[in-house]
């Protein structure tokens, strides 16, 4: 049996400013820092975004192993952990410098890897980006190339959707359902998997169904009744799970997945202002994903019309629930006064950035491009009556450096699901018209 390689991973910016604290994940493994990260790491030490966050932490993580070592036979960060090497700049090895210009940082990084491969020969040498092209390069030359998946869901196929379906139920259990106390004892389910808390059922047998969850201080499965919220009626078994979930006071983070049009922003905003009398405040954010990777810096006019149209779906959901009361009632009088004096907030989410967030229905719309650390910052701000949704598709990333398996939403609802205080759901049928559905499905 062949000996297996000792390991080299050489990090790219990206990976640091995506989790600062990814040098405890590469076990006993040498890690090597190109000195072209660290330049890089610089021009991101200033300012409040989580990237700035990164960047300083990761420096200042390096400060402290500070030595001749680091730049030479490198540092160990603990005992049987990695040993952490900044490798200094080096010419353009002969295999690169006639396809790739040394103009670039990341042609440089590219470089630092192939170098220390082709000069041991005796490790495993692994470039761990998070941009698809640089990986793509480095595979091109014959250099092994990863991502870094420290923080990715494992299995997106078995993600928890929230709810099950529950077959040939007997109408006895089901019309008991319907009797009081309305509950009845999960071992009268014939279900493999055990029920989680707050889990959601759709219990039938063809000829008759109820809905019903696992309420976790009873122990017991309830049934639930469909609910309106400020004029918006679900359509489907998901949407009244998803509107039981936000309008339940006892749960404190809802999160809602699902493709376009299946009414994930629209329930939250419906469920924020129909217990609008709970919380001081309701507060609508989304990231600021610009088109292309483009700073908003390049848009015209002022800050208000740079981010206007990022903030115009938001918008457009408040409209639809406006849109059904008629002019002259009190509700859509109510909805422009809550605007008016800020107890509805609608903004990007950086704004939101050293608050202290309390007595707030917080709504961050789509939370698929948030990494897993942003995530984790938004929630542990959370203070005393606070209740905190994140909707999103984690389907459609418009983040460069997130996927499918690595985005703050997927890791999140991976994370929290069984939690006495969370509820999942995942909206799958589409409530825009038949033409939207058709183009989701098929286009």
């Amino acid at each position: 049996m062949a000996e297996k390689k000792a390991k080299t991973f050489v990090l790219d910016t990206n990976v640091i400013l995506h989790d600062s604290a990814c040098l405890y994940q590469f076990k006993d493994h040498d890690i090597v820092v190109p000195i072209y990260v660290l330049e890089e790491l610089d021009r991101f030490k200033k300012g409040n975004e989580t990237l700035n966050f990164h960047a300083r932490e990761f420096v200042r993580a390096l400060d402290n192993l500070s030595g001749d070592k680091l730049f030479d036979e490198g540092v160990r960060i603990g005992p049987n952990r990695s040993k952490i090497i900044i490798k200094l700049g080096q010419a353009m090895h002969e295999d690169l410098s006639l396809t790739f210009s040394s103009d670039l940082a990341d042609h440089k990084i590219l470089n630092t890897a192939y170098c220390l491969a082709d000069e041991n020969p005796d490790r495993q040498v692994t470039l761990v980006s998070k941009d698809v092209n640089l990986r793509m390069k480095a595979k091109a030359v014959g250099l092994i190339a990863a991502d870094y998946t420290s923080d990715h869901v494992k299995d997106i196929t078995e993600l928890y959707t929230g709810y099950r379906v529950v077959e040939d139920v007997s109408d006895a259990l089901i019309d008991l359902m319907y009797k009081e106390p309305f509950e009845i004892d999960p071992s009268e389910l014939s279900s493999k998997r055990e029920i989680l808390p707050n889990e959601y059922i759709i219990m039938r047998n063809g000829k008759k169904s109820v809905l019903a969850y696992c309420n976790p201080e009873t122990k017991k499965i309830q049934r639930i009744n469909k609910e309106s919220a400020y004029g918006i009626t679900p359509r489907n078994a998901e949407q009244i799970f998803a509107l039981h979930a936000l309008m339940n006071p006892k749960i404190q983070l809802v999160t809602i997945s699902g493709k376009a049009g299946t009414g994930k922003t629209l329930l939250a905003l419906a469920g924020a202002l129909a217990n609008k009398k709970e919380y001081f405040q309701i507060y609508m954010a989304r990231p600021i994903v610009p088109l292309s990777n483009k700073d908003i810096g390049y848009l015209p006019g002022d800050i208000h019309s740079k981010l206007e149209p990022y903030m115009q779906p938001l918008y457009d959901n408040l409209g639809v629930i406006k849109h059904t009361f008629i002019e002259s009632d009190s509700k859509q009088r109510k909805l422009q006064k809550l605007l008016d004096e800020e107890k509805l907030v609608i903004a990007p989410l950086s704004y939101i950035r050293g608050r202290s967030l309390v007595d707030i229905f917080f709504i961050v719309d789509e939370a698929q491009n948030l990494t897993p650390h942003e995530i984790k910052t938004i929630i542990t701000r959370a203070g005393d009556n606070t209740k905190m949704v994140f909707t999103g598709d984690i389907f459609q990333i418009d983040h460069p450096y997130l996927n499918t398996f690595s985005n703050g939403l997927a890791y999140l609802i991976d994370k929290m699901k069984g939690q006495k205080i969370y509820t999942h759901i995942n909206l799958e049928k589409g409530e825009r018209s038949e033409l939207a559905d058709l183009a989701s499905d098929i286009l």
